[in-house]
């Protein structure tokens, strides 16, 4: 499982063998994650279409996988190994097999790159124990910090760099998607706290280094933040170092080992090689941690698979504590870039050039030269920009509607209008275009053929019993489901 192949032209390429577990290769060109889901998809006869279905994306996606136009993040790697197995487990793992060269179990745990130097086995036993969100994050963050300084290991990296990191890691699913994080997680609460003033970089997921959004936390008063998320996790993480050392210890005495940690990794630093030492063998004065070099350069080399399988863990426990949210791996990191809207207003501005259309919650004829795309169902929810759900209107409405969903009076109106739209396109492109940017609307309304979607009632009944249960959702996640348009 690879990660961050879009912010390079680059991945790193391993070879698993029975003599050697991890022999580096070297550098492959990116693209290798398309050519291999496409042998896959030919190999066991599944069409892209079906992929998508089970992915809950866009089929133009899969395509541009497909035809080795753009690789998948390395989160996505997991979705889609995780969709192969419910369509053919053998495709999955052939996949794993020719994108990584390595086997992937069919219980569903990637295998980390073995090493003389370091114990890759209590790192793969990481996250064994969890009751909370913080090891990820943690984790995640760690390896997020020591990519930014190059796994440079000469400066000690501080309690607060490392909550910083973890609170912007956090913010995009919580604030965008209102995910849980847990029952007993303390990461909502802090977010809640933060008085952030969120700037257009950020929205727009230009900031792909969190940069502006790390400096925005970092200007807060984070004591209480670094408190409650730094009182265990550091020292926990790192506790499977020293199993022996802490067998004759009560097991229920967390505060005891936790005490008895931050000696134990410096003193046996060279020995044992935890992952990282602490700046005092005292707890209550330890606010920086050292990586241990071999261990840096353990991820240094292995980036791409650790921090994907890292990222898978955080998936399958997001995955836990928000069973009825769908598309969970695009909610949980943010995209590259958000995806331009360029197509779906061509597709609305031609529609206009053949027809009037009022803006559904003002009643106002819309300027196709003034035109703005509202998402019905709030892309904060979907997290996709698929045509069924956009609808013209006019920028100051779709301002003002925000992240909340239309009350249910303005449904038929937005049924009516998506069949006009449907209608005009049909009568004035060709079949072939046609049916390839409305290719959402079958998958995802559980349309069969061109006929039903142009038939009004059809269409209807189709719209009603998809959004519907989608929007009990989204009032479950604590969107606003009543939204009416006020002329003020």
């Amino acid at each position: 499982m690879l990660t961050g192949l879009l912010t390079s032209d680059y991945v790193v390429c391993y070879q698993i063998s029975q003599q050697n577990p991890a022999i580096f290769l070297g550098v492959e060109q990116v693209g290798k994650a398309g050519n291999a889901l496409k042998q896959v998809l030919e190999t066991y006869k599944i069409s892209q279409n079906q992929l998508a279905l089970a992915l809950e994306i866009d089929r133009s996606m899969v395509f541009r996988w497909y035809h080795e136009q753009v690789d998948p993040a390395g989160e996505t790697i997991a979705d889609i190994v995780t969709a192969l197995q419910r369509l053919n487990l053998s495709a999955a793992e052939e996949f794993t097999q020719l994108y990584l060269g390595i086997k992937f179990p069919r219980e569903g745990n990637l295998d980390l790159p073995s090493s003389q130097n370091v114990d890759v086995t209590i790192l793969s036993g990481l996250f064994k124990k969890k009751t909370n969100s913080y090891k990820y994050l943690f984790f995640i963050s760690l390896l997020d910090i020591l990519k930014r300084r190059q796994f440079d290991t000469n400066n000690p990296i501080s309690f607060k760099e490392i909550v910083i990191e973890i609170l912007a890691n956090a913010w995009y699913p919580y604030t965008y998607f209102k995910l849980s994080f847990g029952v007993q997680d303390m990461i909502a609460e802090q977010l809640e706290l933060l008085q952030l003033k969120i700037t257009e970089p950020i929205l727009k997921f230009v900031d792909v280094d969190k940069k502006i959004l790390r400096q925005t936390i970092g200007e807060q008063n984070l004591g209480k933040a670094l408190k409650r998320i730094m009182r265990y996790v550091p020292f926990r993480l790192i506790r499977p170092f020293f199993n022996a050392e802490l067998q004759g210890l009560s097991t229920n005495n967390d505060s005891k080992v936790d005490k008895d940690i931050p000696l134990l990794a410096n003193e046996n630093f060279e020995t044992y090689k935890p992952l990282y030492q602490f700046n005092s063998t005292e707890k209550k004065n330890c606010d920086e941690i050292l990586i241990h070099p071999k261990w840096s350069d353990y991820l240094q080399e292995n980036y791409s698979i650790v921090r994907g399988w890292a990222a898978w863990h955080w998936l399958q426990y997001m995955q836990s504590k928000n069973p009825s949210v769908t598309s969970i791996s695009s909610k949980i990191f943010p995209p590259q870039e958000r995806e331009s809207l360029t197509k779906q207003k061509n597709y609305w501005k031609l529609i206009l050039q053949y027809h009037e259309i009022k803006c559904i919650y003002s009643e106002v004829k819309i300027d196709p030269n003034q035109i703005s795309l509202d998402h019905y169902l709030p892309w904060s929810f979907v997290a996709h920009n698929q045509l069924w759900n956009l609808i013209p209107t006019l920028p100051n409405i779709n301002s003002s509607k925000s992240d909340n969903i239309p009350a249910i009076q303005y449904l038929d109106q937005f049924i009516i209008v998506q069949h006009l739209g449907l209608k005009i396109s049909f009568e004035n492109m060709k079949e072939s275009q046609w049916l390839k940017i409305i290719e959402s609307y079958f998958s995802d309304l559980k349309i069969h053929d061109k006929d039903d979607l142009l038939n009004f009632e059809i269409l209807k009944n189709a719209y009603k019993s998809t959004l519907n249960p989608l929007i009990s959702l989204a009032k479950n996640q604590g969107f606003v489901t009543d939204w009416r348009y006020k002329d003020v």
